[in-house]
């Protein structure tokens, strides 16, 4: 709440009511030795007007800065009205709803996200989100993997998302699974299919567009998965499938799972989060999908309704017969995309995505002007890597002190690139803002 509306007189009132003499006595099972002596370092309460002011000043102290930086998270304009309405109380306190029949509002939103997300991908099921794309990554593998039920080895390309990688491994090492690491081709910075090892696998996970902002072959690595026995996992920017071909039409067969992360379907970049993940898959797989699956059915009346499917609320009591049972996050950000794809609809959403393709375009036409040449061959969507001729590092600072965020240092992730940036221009960003990016990054080279 934006504010705290109980006065002294209240709290006297209420502590009178229980028979309590102070908030402390609420608290006296805790051990003196447990309890705190009181926070010495924070100071005094202040007054509402110079809380504010506190704030403003601290924000100011950050400075707006022009964004040219991606990697996975993305600057987007979201409709004023998308917000306005997620706040509303009704949205804003749900929480899971385990009793389905007092939630169908909930589930009526939940339901309709599933039908835009399956719209998107071009597969038959969604569940109801997981908590963000790197652990929709995890999850997707373990699905593979107890659909597969005899290989637990899974291909996983370097060009997925190194944060994505590292978190799938984190989530499936102890569980018997190997994630077997497929390089790229220098020149194009995609996965050639030819150069697939050969063996049993569950999967073969195909990013699309991949970090660099490529695009894959996505045909023919989902024909390769399915010729060796694997299943083909897709990993997408959900914004990108309203340009490109979805992962439901990939190959002769179509990608068996997608996965992604929804941030850019109306949830703002809020410093890292709190963003969502989105899973959809064949419905022969319908039975592996972890999290929530919600349903629309009618009653006894022939009225229409919605309901929880497919699941019981206490199946992840099953142990290791369970999938995981991921549901708290669902609400939210969630009901954030599905007010921002309604808002925008199938052609908004296109017009969007052209319009990032777009100034991608023009973001390597200048800076390739100013001494920046684009590191790989083809075709790509958002963003793209450019090689320079000092240390990404060192470029990076100059150009904040220019209030300019210049992209994704990936000496780290790639050293093998040299010095190479990863940068993105999405549909916020004006002309003059990438003649303005070109000109420090002159400067900085």
């Amino acid at each position: 709440m934006p504010f705290v509306p109980h006065t002294e007189d209240d709290i006297a009132a209420m502590l009178q009511s229980i028979g309590a003499k102070s908030i402390e006595d609420l608290f006296d099972e805790i051990p003196v030795a447990l309890q705190s002596e009181g926070l010495t370092q924070v100071p005094e309460g202040l007054s509402e007007m110079a809380v504010t002011r506190l704030m403003q000043e601290r924000a100011e102290q950050d400075g707006r800065y022009l964004n040219f930086i991606g990697a996975g998270a993305y600057e987007h304009h979201i409709p004023a009205a998308v917000w306005q309405l997620v706040s509303r109380g009704e949205f804003y306190s749900a929480y899971t709803p385990y009793q389905a029949e007092a939630s169908q509002g909930t589930l009526q939103i939940i339901y309709e996200y599933q039908s835009m997300i399956t719209a998107l991908t071009g597969l038959e099921v969604s569940n109801a989100s997981l908590y963000d794309g790197a652990t929709a990554l995890g999850e997707a593998i373990l699905m593979a993997v107890r659909a597969h039920k005899k290989a637990r080895r899974v291909l996983v390309p370097r060009t997925v998302h190194p944060i994505y990688r590292k978190v799938a491994q984190v989530m499936v090492q102890n569980q018997n699974i190997e994630l077997v690491e497929v390089d790229y081709d220098r020149a194009s910075g995609i996965v050639d299919p030819a150069s697939l090892p050969a063996g049993e696998y569950a999967a073969l996970v195909i990013p699309q567009p991949n970090f660099f902002g490529r695009l894959e072959e996505v045909d023919a690595l989902t024909d390769w998965a399915h010729a060796n026995g694997a299943l083909a996992v897709a990993v997408v920017n959900p914004l990108s499938l309203a340009l490109l071909k979805p992962p439901g039409e990939w190959g002769a067969q179509g990608a068996d799972i997608a996965v992604g992360e929804g941030q850019p379907l109306g949830c703002p970049l809020s410093s890292g989060g709190p963003y969502y993940g989105f899973m959809t898959a064949k419905m022969a797989l319908v039975r592996q999908m972890p999290g929530r699956i919600v349903g629309k059915t009618v009653d006894l009346e022939g009225k229409p309704g919605f309901a929880l499917t497919l699941q019981a609320r206490e199946q992840h009591i099953r142990r290791s017969k369970a999938t995981s049972n991921i549901c708290t996050n669902q609400g939210l950000l969630v009901t954030a995309s599905v007010m921002h794809m309604s808002l925008l609809g199938p052609q908004g959403l296109y017009n969007v995505a052209a319009s990032c393709h777009a100034n991608t375009g023009e973001l390597l036409k200048a800076v390739a002007a100013a001494g920046a040449k684009p590191a790989f061959a083809g075709p790509v969507f958002h963003e793209a890597v450019i090689r320079l001729a000092k240390p990404a590092a060192d470029v990076l600072a100059a150009l904040r002190q220019q209030k300019i965020v210049g992209g994704y240092d990936l000496s780290r992730d790639y050293p093998e690139l040299g010095n190479a940036l990863l940068v993105c221009a999405t549909e916020t960003r004006t002309a003059e803002d990438i003649a303005l990016y070109a000109k420090a990054l002159a400067a900085a080279l």
